[in-house]
C-alpha cells in the first residue's frame, strides 16, 4: 500500500468508490469501470479534502467573529481541532500495531505479524535516534 493511499483512506473526508464512480459516470457519461485506478481515487480525494478544508476555513472565520474564549481558546481552534484531528503519529500507530500484533499472538498460535504491522514498527524503529 502507498504512502499516498494510505493518507487518502485515513482523512476523515475521503469520498466513498461508488461515489467517485457515480461522478465519473456523470462525466463522461456511462457507467466507469468498477475498479477506480490510483489517480481516479487521489484526485477525487484531494478535491473532496480541498473543498472541505474551504468550508472549515470559511466557518472558522465566521466563528472567530464572536471573540469569545471557550475553554481558553478561541472557538475556532476548537472547531478546527475537532473537524481536522492531527493523524495518530508513527510511534502511536507502532504502538497500535504492536499491541493488535500482541492480542492476535494471545489468540491464535502466533505466527509473525502482517507485513502492515511490520512495516508501520520498521518505519517507527527507523524514526528513532541512533542512541
Amino acid at each position: 500500500m502507498t504512502e499516498t493511499h494510505l493518507m487518502a483512506s485515513s482523512h476523515p473526508i475521503t469520498p466513498p468508490p461508488e461515489l467517485v464512480q457515480q461522478w465519473l459516470g456523470d462525466f463522461f457519461g456511462c457507467t466507469p469501470d468498477p475498479e477506480l485506478s490510483d489517480s481516479e481515487r487521489f484526485l477525487a480525494t484531494r478535491a473532496a479534502q480541498w473543498g472541505g478544508d474551504q468550508e472549515l476555513e470559511a466557518c472558522c472565520e465566521w466563528v472567530s467573529q464572536w471573540r469569545c474564549m471557550v475553554g481558553g481558546n478561541r472557538p475556532e481552534v476548537g472547531l478546527r481541532a475537532a473537524r481536522r484531528p492531527k493523524p495518530p503519529s508513527l510511534k502511536e500507530q507502532a504502538l497500535q500495531a504492536l499491541s493488535e500484533a500482541v492480542k492476535m499472538a494471545d489468540d491464535v498460535p502466533p505466527e509473525g505479524i502482517c507485513s502492515d504491522q511490520a512495516d508501520i514498527i520498521r518505519r517507527a524503529l527507523e524514526a528513532l535516534p541512533n542512541d
